[in-house]
């Protein structure tokens, strides 16, 4: 097989890239870190570790709220996947229930669930989502040449109107040419 053969599409490779697609729309790997954060948060404090003999409990008096945090942070984990929408308000809960599980959680799941957390919560507040594919092609497309469009305004400076008229291009209802005078009416 030559590197020009392409590939054979199999149903493995379809699922792969739609499963791509779904991943680059939302903030996916925040919504990992903050579920995986979850886990050791939720585990740890009712882990039980057998050496020899000798059984090492690690229960807290705040196992109970350990517990609520770690299905917290999975919850928040999952609708970071599913409601791309609440992205800011998942990340912000997230980092401050990681904070908050550190004096109720073995130091947050012994820092491996506070780290995940903070991480998690961190790029799920800064996430941003791009231009459709569609967008992006139909732009290079439209170029040819990947160079700017003729029809853009290179000087930024100053702005111009869109329509190309020479009327004011003014839509706040206080321009004295519409009639408005700086007073603005209710209907």
């Amino acid at each position: 097989m030559s590197a020009e053969t392409p590939a054979a599409t199999g149903k493995f490779a379809v699922r792969r890239q739609q499963f791509r697609a779904w991943r680059g729309t939302r903030p996916f790997w925040a919504g990992l870190f903050v579920l995986l954060s979850g886990l050791p948060i939720a585990y740890f404090p009712y882990a039980n570790l057998q050496i020899g003999h000798l059984t090492l409990a690690m229960a807290t008096t705040a196992g109970a709220g350990s517990l609520i945090i770690g299905v917290l942070l999975v919850v928040l984990g999952v609708s970071l996947w599913f409601q791309k929408h609440v992205r800011v308000f998942a990340g912000v809960a997230a980092i401050l229930l990681a904070l908050v599980s550190i004096p109720v959680s073995n130091l947050g799941g012994f820092l491996i669930g506070f780290l995940l957390a903070l991480v998690g919560g961190a790029m799920a507040v800064a996430w941003a989502p791009g231009p459709p594919p569609g967008e992006q092609l139909a732009a290079h497309a439209s170029t040819g040449t990947g160079e700017a469009p003729e029809a853009t305004d290179h000087d930024t400076t100053v702005l111009r109107p869109v329509d190309g008229a020479g009327e004011p291009n003014d839509l706040s209802g206080t321009s004295p040419a519409n009639g408005a005078n700086g007073r603005h009416s209710a209907g």
